[in-house]
């Protein structure tokens, strides 16, 4: 499983990449369907992502504002800072923690852990499907999704 959230931050620094060529009034501009533009999908998924972490965790949630992050680079920058803190939580993760329940305070549910980080990898692979089609639409190559040829299990 921890695989494929290595996955995930690969297809996502791909896409960060890729953004790189796309005029910002395109990724800003508001789409139909998904989160709303290119750029706040962006941080959408990597702030559902922290979120749901710290959570996992029993830490405070950290509300960012998009009005703070309207560039690539600034969204990038926080994505990678919140990676290097999720990689460091998954590097203590053991199968001991998959059935353990938690909570959160932005949702009555109660969740375990394992079904959360499931959640977190269907998710953003969703997401990455609207930026796929998103890119299509403006003329743009979008980022391959497979998962084998990637390295992951030879490392």
């Amino acid at each position: 499983m921890i695989k494929l959230f290595h996955y995930n931050w690969m297809v996502r620094n791909e896409w960060f990449e890729l953004c790189r060529q796309v005029p910002a009034e395109e990724l800003t501009r508001n789409r139909i369907g998904g989160a709303g533009s290119m750029l706040y999908t962006l941080l959408h998924i990597s702030d559902v992502e922290y979120s749901w972490i710290r959570g996992i965790q029993g830490k405070p949630d950290i509300q960012v504002q998009y009005e703070s992050y309207k560039t690539l680079e600034q969204v990038k920058k926080l994505s990678d800072f919140w990676i290097e803190e999720t990689k460091a939580f998954l590097d203590t993760w053991s199968n001991d923690l998959e059935s353990e329940i938690v909570t959160v305070p932005w949702t009555e549910g109660r969740y375990a852990k394992g079904e959360i980080l499931r959640h977190l990898i269907a998710h953003e692979i969703h997401h990455m499907g609207q930026l796929s089609i998103w890119a299509r639409e403006i003329g743009i190559q979008s980022i391959s999704a497979n998962v084998i040829g990637r390295g992951l299990f030879t490392k």
